[in-house]
């Protein structure tokens, strides 16, 4: 998908380069680089996410550069013949904002939720101050709902 000056692209298990700009991005945007870069899994292990059904990767590109981009995961229902989206991580570039770019990202996660024949897309927010451009954007392409959101830790430590 192209729009503007910056295109849409899903990545594929030959695109490792790009998912390594779409790891830098999240490190930047979330001020997590030590998440994201600290310790990638190797290309074996990333090959085989972005070739996995249940993984969705899409980058905005603007000069062959990384400038946005999400992750997805596709959740198979139990219930139904179905599955839902859960966005997992959306992050555009701050230089690179109002430009329509996270827009663009879900509008494109959009259709290929109705190729795989997904019910639904759906994606969390902080309610903090940090996360309030987010708030807007998805209030503005769906529906809200104020839910509680739990960490079950597995080591019995903190979260």
């Amino acid at each position: 998908m192209n729009s503007g000056d910056y295109r849409i692209h899903q990545l594929t298990p030959d695109d490792l380069a790009l998912m390594d700009g779409l790891l830098a991005t999240f490190g930047e945007v979330f001020d997590q680089p030590e998440t994201y870069t600290g310790s990638p899994p190797d290309a074996g292990y990333m090959r085989q996410m972005l070739e996995s059904d249940g993984f969705i990767a899409l980058v905005a590109l603007k000069g062959g550069v990384v400038v946005g981009g999400l992750a997805a995961y596709e959740l198979k229902k139990f219930e139904q013949p179905r599955s839902e989206i859960y966005i997992y991580d959306l992050a555009v570039a701050e230089v690179h904002r109002r430009q329509g770019i996270a827009t663009a990202l879900i509008e494109q996660l959009k259709q290929i939720g109705t190729r795989r024949g997904a019910h639904a897309i759906f994606v969390q927010a902080d309610t903090g101050e940090e996360d309030q451009a987010a708030i807007a954007l998805y209030s503005k392409l769906g529906r809200r709902e104020d839910v509680l959101h739990f960490d079950i830790t597995l080591d019995g430590g903190g979260v």
